[in-house]
């Protein structure tokens, strides 16, 4: 069994959506050279590096992340090679790959070869894009950069995947991740009334150890 890490490394310097300055904020509360114990506090926006996005950002009066089933978040995961996009990750851009329903897609792109995360500019997913996606009966997508879409008018990107239940993982890391088939393991921290939660996100390949 192979364990690959696909999530983002919390620290105040790490990319945030387009440098918009969301960067975490450590705090030391106690230091085990002063009384026997380290504590820290941290604080940061939950669509943070490695996130999962609910219905509820997007959409009001709708589901939050504790409502996701754990089920859809322990999952086979397709890794799509899209790094021939420059701009935008269109319909023809997925149409080439046998997109089973089901699956949890994810989206390989230029901007995992970059510390920024392709900055202001980053590769994202189009509004036909998501509709090609949410046709194919998808659980999930997720992309290497903090967001799925770059402000676009209405957020129609956005809206059409939550809208159709699909759910939305950004903030990924796939440049050492060959396309192909995986197990994926993404799981939101469990926080009340939340509509992104931090994540931490692996792709195992192989059989998991039995217990025992």
């Amino acid at each position: 069994m192979r364990v690959i890490d696909i999530s983002m490394e919390i620290h105040p310097d790490m990319p945030t959506y387009r440098g918009k300055g969301m960067a975490p904020e450590r705090e030391t509360y106690r230091r085990f050279k002063d009384g026997g114990v380290n504590e820290t506090g941290l604080r940061l926006n939950l669509h943070t590096g490695t996130h999962l996005d609910s219905p509820l950002h997007m959409i009001d009066n709708v589901a939050d992340t504790t409502t996701l089933p754990l089920e859809r978040l322990i999952a086979k995961a397709q890794v799509l090679d899209c790094t021939d996009a420059q701009g935008a990750i269109h319909r023809e851009h997925l149409e080439r790959f046998n997109i089973e329903k089901g699956a949890f897609v994810l989206l390989k792109t230029r901007n995992s070869f970059d510390p920024a995360c392709g900055g202001e500019n980053f590769v994202y997913v189009a509004r036909d894009g998501a509709e090609y996606l949410a046709d194919r009966g998808i659980s999930g997508v997720g992309i290497d950069t903090l967001g799925i879409e770059r402000d676009q008018p209405d957020r129609m990107t956005h809206v059409t995947l939550l809208s159709r239940d699909v759910i939305i993982l950004e903030g990924l890391r796939l440049q050492h991740v060959e396309p192909g088939e995986y197990l994926l393991i993404a799981l939101p921290v469990y926080i009340r009334g939340a509509e992104g939660a931090p994540t931490r996100a692996v792709l195992v390949q192989g059989s998991l150890p039995v217990p025992g």
